[in-house]
C-alpha cells in the first residue's frame, strides 16, 4: 500500500502485500497499458480484421504454405497476449469495429489512409487520457457516496482525515508506532466486493514498516492494538489516489481491507 506508485523496487516491498512475483506482474502490466496505449490498439486492428473477415464470409482461411502458418500463428499470439490488455484498456467499449478494421487493412496493404500515423498517435494518446479521467471521475463519485452512506452504519468510526473503521475484534496488546515494523494478516477488496489480493487467502501473513504503506493502513495501524482484527475504509486520497495501482485498483478508487495485526516485530 505505497503512498506513490513509483519504482519497481520500493513496489516490490509493499504493494498491496504480495508475493514478489505477482507484484513485478502487475507493475508491469500497469507500465504497459500506460506507456504502450498504441501497442494494445494494434491488438484490437488484428482482433477487428479477424472478426470482419469472418462477417465477410472469408473466415475459413486455408494455411497451405509455411507463410500462412506463420501469419495466422502471429495473429494467435498477438490475440492471446493482448486481449486482456485491451480489455482493460478505458473506453474500449466504444471502439468502432469497422473503421479499425479498415485502418488496420489499408495500412497493410500501403494505402492512403484518412489519418497520418503522427496524427493517430496524438488522438489515441487523448481519447485513452479522456477515457481515464473519466474513469476517475466516475470512481470518485462511487467512492464518495459509497462512504457517506458508510459512515452512518452503527459501528463505524471515522477519523479527522476520512478514514472509515470498525472493530470486529479488540486487541489488548501495544500500538505499534511509525517506526515499527508489523506483522499482518488482510484481505482486500475494492467497494464492489472484488478481492485484488489477500494474505488470508494465500494464508501467509506479511511483515512491512508502519510507514512503508499508503496513508490509510499507516493511520489505521497506529489505532490499533495488538491482537485487534479491523475493517477499514479508504477513500481515495488515503490509498492510491489518482493514479490507481495495477489491473484491478482503478484511479480514485476507494478501498475497504479486514486488517488483523497479529505482532509488532521485534529485530
Amino acid at each position: 500500500m505505497q503512498k506513490d506508485f513509483v519504482s519497481i523496487e520500493t513496489q516490490r516491498k509493499c504493494f498491496c502485500f504480495m508475493h514478489d512475483t505477482e507484484i513485478k506482474r502487475r507493475i508491469l502490466k500497469y507500465k504497459q497499458m500506460k506507456k504502450s496505449i498504441l501497442y494494445l490498439v494494434v491488438a484490437a486492428l488484428f482482433m477487428a480484421a479477424s472478426s470482419s473477415c469472418q462477417q465477410n464470409g472469408s473466415g475459413d482461411v486455408k494455411l497451405e504454405s509455411s507463410v500462412d502458418s506463420v501469419s495466422y500463428a502471429i495473429g494467435i499470439l498477438v490475440g492471446a497476449n493482448n486481449n486482456k490488455q485491451l480489455e482493460s484498456a478505458p473506453g474500449n467499449d466504444k471502439m468502432n469495429i469497422e473503421a479499425l478494421s479498415q485502418a488496420f487493412r489499408s495500412i497493410s496493404l500501403g494505402e492512403e489512409t484518412k489519418i497520418s500515423e503522427e496524427d493517430a498517435q496524438s488522438i489515441i494518446q487523448k481519447f485513452f487520457n479522456d477515457a481515464s479521467q473519466r474513469e476517475a471521475q466516475e470512481n470518485l463519485e462511487a467512492g464518495n457516496k459509497f462512504l457517506e452512506e458508510n459512515k452512518a452504519r452503527e459501528g463505524v468510526q471515522t477519523t479527522q482525515s476520512g478514514l472509515q473503521y470498525e472493530i470486529i475484534t479488540e486487541g489488548t496488546g501495544e500500538k505499534p508506532t511509525e517506526a515499527d515494523q508489523v506483522r499482518v494478516h488482510y484481505h482486500g477488496t475494492l467497494i464492489d466486493g472484488t478481492v485484488f489480493d489477500s494474505s488470508v487467502d494465500r494464508g501467509e501473513p506479511v511483515v512491512f514498516g508502519v510507514t512503508q504503506v499508503i496513508p490509510g493502513w499507516t493511520e489505521a495501524l497506529e489505532l490499533m492494538p495488538v491482537g485487534s482484527k479491523w475493517k477499514i475504509y479508504l477513500p481515495a486520497n488515503l490509498a492510491y489516489g489518482e493514479r490507481g495501482a495495477g489491473a484491478d485498483i482503478g484511479p480514485n478508487a476507494a478501498l475497504i481491507f479486514e486488517v488483523e495485526l497479529l505482532e509488532i516485530v521485534k529485530e
